[in-house]
């Protein structure tokens, strides 16, 4: 294992100063901005993000790990028999019960808009001014 280890970082500073040695060094306004996809940036790159797009994202990791979680359960599910079932069972239950939780909360209902208090006026207003 020590051997492998010594073996992966001799490649990867090897292959790091071979790219350090052998490569161009060409600095200019436009290849110092930020790629997105073909269109020029605009604005900061310090906007806020609504808690639902992250809420969205941790629904999708929540079912991605429910999917790699099944299909090995799939695979030994007949040498187990009733305690695969079961123990499914309850995973299921407790996913779903996560999913209409979030759900109830309207984390997955995009269509309302709910306004933006900039912190100023929401800590004036906390205040009683």
């Amino acid at each position: 294992m020590l051997v492998q280890i010594v073996i992966a970082v001799l490649v990867a500073s090897g292959l790091v100063a071979i790219s350090y040695l052998l490569g161009k060094r060409v600095k200019s306004r436009v290849k110092d901005t930020p790629y997105e996809s073909g269109i020029a940036p605009t604005g900061s790159a310090r906007e806020r993000f609504s808690v639902k797009f992250y809420l969205v994202g941790i629904v999708f990791i929540l079912f991605d790990i429910e999917a790699i979680f099944l299909y090995p359960w799939a695979v030994v599910y007949r040498e187990l028999k009733m305690f695969a079932f079961v123990e499914m069972l309850v995973f299921i239950v407790l996913i779903l019960s996560g999913f209409f939780y979030i759900w109830k909360k309207g984390a997955l209902d995009w269509s309302r808009e709910q306004p933006i208090v900039p912190l100023s006026e929401s800590s004036d207003t906390a205040s009683g001014e």
